[in-house]
């Protein structure tokens, strides 16, 4: 079965490189399918998105490693072939040192009359790709198995084929990406398809493989229900099937109800982050919003907004404040800044016991002081969630799953680290987000979910599935704004009609 609508049909779980490796013999064997057999199902699923999406399709190359990725590429080119198609491999490994099925895959290609180049024989790669007109690539240079550097030969290889006029299709992964994390070291391909194989490899759905693996397809092999029945994962996969349920609202409902949200930011010059936050959180479902912010940002924060509060800004008096004993819940950081006045605010919330979402310039602070609660969410992006743990940007993008994982165990409650693919976790699992596009890459994007997180918080009863619902909602709605009007120019508020829209939807 070749899934090709991900976002509604994903499987529930994601999978590493080492569960797949591990177990996939196991698996296959169990359900009568032997390991030659299995690759020639991969390459037939690679070969029929071919057919279906090139069918006029007359010269091809395929780029060959050594390992069972290879062995795919070369049922492929084998397949290609016998339908007329003009094709021709490019071996990267001298063909004594293909072993295993890769080698009888190997043995019954040289039996037609598929042109093989070996790469230790190529003097010019360049030359060798402007010289043929290839109106597709076949990446199967190195499967999930693949880890480390790359060497200067595949490096130029690669780089040669990413600059190359002609769509590229990668096999199970894009070479050169880590399966497990979606790390890049040095290069990879960048895909314009990606066709993987049984499950769905966590790598592939956050960070830097959004770059590389282009849209991602899955072809189960027949083996996808048994290996997710068998094999046990905590890491799992939020579409639009398995995101949260979403609050429900009776008839009888008041504002009581649902209660009040102290947000807390909008240092002097900062005004528009706190307005981001609060406005998400009223369009998200909370009842009524008061904001402590610089006095100077009073006129800007009820500008066109009137239903929102202000809540005293003296950092000594805020814990008197009327608004803040109501408060079901604080939403601390958008616009706080780092001064005198910011960290006593930041100080009053965190000595409290009253759920927080933490955000911004706020965790920034927590990074200066820790602290451990179980009954907040955080959300930092890369460069926060490095301040979070002591470390560098590049080690939290290097594993992200390792990282959120690291930040909920030590400072407690939910994770939300940021970015393309955003991962949820509570110390434990880790959920990945499907949902959102690059067009988010804004000023204020931020602000407008630590919104939306605040106020499902007050509406729902079980964090996790607070945090879960509102980043798959905040990235709906980008999706939405940018299927009707485009990814470059979006705005933070753009998203507002369409929250409010997609929270009182039956379905997602």
């Amino acid at each position: 079965m070749l899934v090709k609508n991900l976002q509604e049909s994903l499987p529930q779980r994601a999978y590493s490189a080492t569960q797949v490796l591990e177990n996939e013999m196991k698996i296959s064997l169990s359900q009568g399918i032997k390991m030659y057999d299995l690759m020639e199902n991969a390459g037939c699923s690679v070969f029929s998105y071919i057919q279906d999406y090139y069918p006029k399709l007359s010269n091809m190359l395929v780029l060959c490693g050594k390992g069972n990725n290879g062995g795919d590429g070369f049922i492929v080119a084998r397949l290609a072939q016998e339908m007329g198609i003009n094709v021709t491999v490019y071996l990267c490994t001298k063909s004594e040192r293909l072993m295993g099925d890769a080698k009888i895959a190997f043995n019954l290609l040289q039996k037609t009359k598929v042109t093989i180049i070996y790469h230790h024989e190529c003097q010019n790669i360049s030359s060798f790709l402007q010289d043929n007109e290839y109106e597709i690539i076949v990446d199967a240079l190195f499967g999930i198995g693949f880890k480390g550097d790359l060497s200067l030969d595949f490096i130029e290889l690669i780089n040669e084929v990413n600059t190359y006029d002609a769509p590229v299709i990668s096999v199970d992964i894009p070479s050169g990406v880590d399966a497990t994390t979606g790390h890049v070291i040095t290069t990879a391909i960048i895909a314009d398809i990606t066709i993987t194989f049984i499950v769905i490899k966590q790598g592939l759905l956050t960070g830097q493989s959004a770059k590389y693996t282009g849209d991602v397809f899955l072809a189960d092999l027949t083996l996808g229900n048994a290996f997710q029945q068998e094999i046990t994962s905590q890491v799992e996969i939020q579409g639009q099937l398995t995101a949260p349920n979403k609050p429900e609202r009776s008839a009888a409902s008041h504002k009581g109800n649902v209660g009040l949200l102290l947000t807390i930011g909008g240092d002097r010059g900062m005004p528009g982050a706190i307005r981001l936050a609060s406005e998400s959180a009223l369009r998200s479902g909370a009842s009524l919003v008061a904001v402590c912010c610089h006095p100077e940002n009073h006129s800007f924060i009820l500008n066109g907004r009137p239903e929102l509060m202000l809540a005293i800004q003296k950092e000594d008096q805020l814990v008197n404040n009327r608004f803040y004993n109501k408060a079901k819940v604080l939403l601390c950081g958008p616009g706080l800044g780092r001064n005198a006045w910011s960290k006593k605010l930041f100080d009053s919330v965190i000595t409290s016991k009253k759920p927080c979402v933490i955000d911004a310039d706020a965790l920034h602070l927590l990074a200066t002081r820790p602290k451990k609660r179980d009954n907040w969410i955080l959300t930092p992006h890369p460069g926060e969630a490095a301040e979070l743990l002591n470390c560098t940007v590049a080690d939290i993008e290097k594993d992200r799953f390792s990282s959120v994982r690291k930040i909920a165990q030590q400072y407690g409650g939910i994770c939300i680290l940021k970015g393309s693919g955003s991962l949820i976790s509570d110390g434990k699992r880790v959920w990945i987000n499907t949902s959102g596009n690059s067009g988010m890459a804004t000023g204020g994007m931020g602000d407008v979910l630590s919104g939306i997180i605040a106020a499902l918080l007050m509406q729902l009863s079980n964090f996790f599935e607070a945090a879960c619902l509102a980043v798959f909602l905040h990235g709906q709605a980008a999706d939405i704004v940018a299927k009707n009007n485009g990814k470059i120019g979006m705005l933070a508020s753009d998203l507002f009609p369409e929250i409010q829209r997609l929270i009182n939807q039956d379905d997602l």
